[in-house]
């Protein structure tokens, strides 16, 4: 590892005015506990229902919980930060930020693969469907998500350590991220940059490709299906699609692109950080029959 001088970095002002600030941080505030709450209505609801043995379901339930645990590495400290004067963060704890966000990310990223799938599998392969996607096989897919996240996270994370921080450690963003600790590195970044690319830009490229394609074939094989099942198959792949989009367009705009460019990155990173965990539960519950159904059910459990 190379001489490393930096102890603490210091994000940088999202807007010049305080009082901006102030407004952004309360509906930050809002944000999250929407986030928080529609989460963990999602995770009482399927665990505490039938539909936890629906492998769709269950991979929704993890996805609630990853939406749940990426959002809390990152909004906490942007609402304290907007609302204080100090916005500093210790070299250990942005390193910590920075391995934690891009490993629950990277798990995301594999459950929204494992939910196209479970759709594709549904549709093409209807009468095989319970034994492809059985429980010991939704089990292994959900540890293989894990251990991808984990590969990649940790890649990045020792890709970062070796790098020297002789100063200045201002962060141009409201979290720890590789491309904005890259521009406060102290020698040329040019092949650094590059694997950034590769590890992240190019593999959310491929991902979200994969994806479209999957659907595209999803929906060529509806054409063989009644009126009723295909508008009840375009109802719940539309819902993947939209969080798809969602998640992806605004990553790729920006792992996509070399560091030290001047960029939208702070401003776009909260549509995948904020914006779309807090949409998530409302895209698959407003136009989904059965979870308003078993949300129902777990209500009147609980409460009477």
């Amino acid at each position: 590892m190379e001489k490393q001088n930096v102890t603490e970095f210091v994000f940088t002002r999202l807007f010049e005015s305080k009082h901006t600030e102030l407004v952004l941080c309360f509906l930050f505030l809002l944000c999250y506990l929407a986030v928080l709450i529609g989460n963990s209505i999602i995770l009482l609801t399927i665990s505490c229902s039938h539909l936890l043995e629906q492998p769709m379901y269950y991979f929704l339930c993890h996805l609630s919980l990853m939406d749940l645990c990426y959002t809390s590495t990152v909004a906490p400290q942007l609402i304290r930060d907007l609302a204080a004067t100090k916005r500093n963060i210790s070299y250990r704890n942005c390193m910590t930020q920075l391995f934690t966000s891009h490993w629950l990310a990277g798990v995301e990223i594999f459950i929204l693969v494992c939910m196209a799938l479970d759709r594709y599998v549904a549709i093409v392969k209807p009468l095989h469907y319970m034994l492809i996607m059985n429980r010991k096989r939704c089990h292994m897919l959900i540890v293989v998500a894990w251990g991808l996240g984990f590969w990649h996270s940790s890649a990045m994370l020792l890709m970062v350590l070796t790098l020297p921080f002789c100063g200045p450690n201002v962060i141009d963003h409201y979290m720890c991220d590789i491309k904005p600790l890259l521009k406060l590195v102290c020698k040329d970044i040019h092949v650094v940059s590059l694997l950034v690319i590769a590890n992240s830009g190019t593999v959310v490229v491929v991902i979200f490709t994969v994806l479209l394609i999957s659907y595209v074939l999803i929906l060529y094989n509806l054409r063989t299906r009644s009126s009723a099942g295909r508008r009840k198959a375009l109802s719940t792949c539309s819902s993947h699609i939209m969080v798809v989009v969602l998640f992806f367009v605004p990553c790729i705009y920006i792992y996509i692109l070399p560091a030290g460019g001047k960029n939208k990155d702070k401003e776009i990173s909260v549509f995948y950080t904020v914006i779309a965990p807090m949409l998530n539960p409302l895209i698959y519950t407003l136009r989904n029959k059965e979870m308003q159904v078993a949300m129902g059910k777990v209500c009147w459990r609980r409460f009477h």
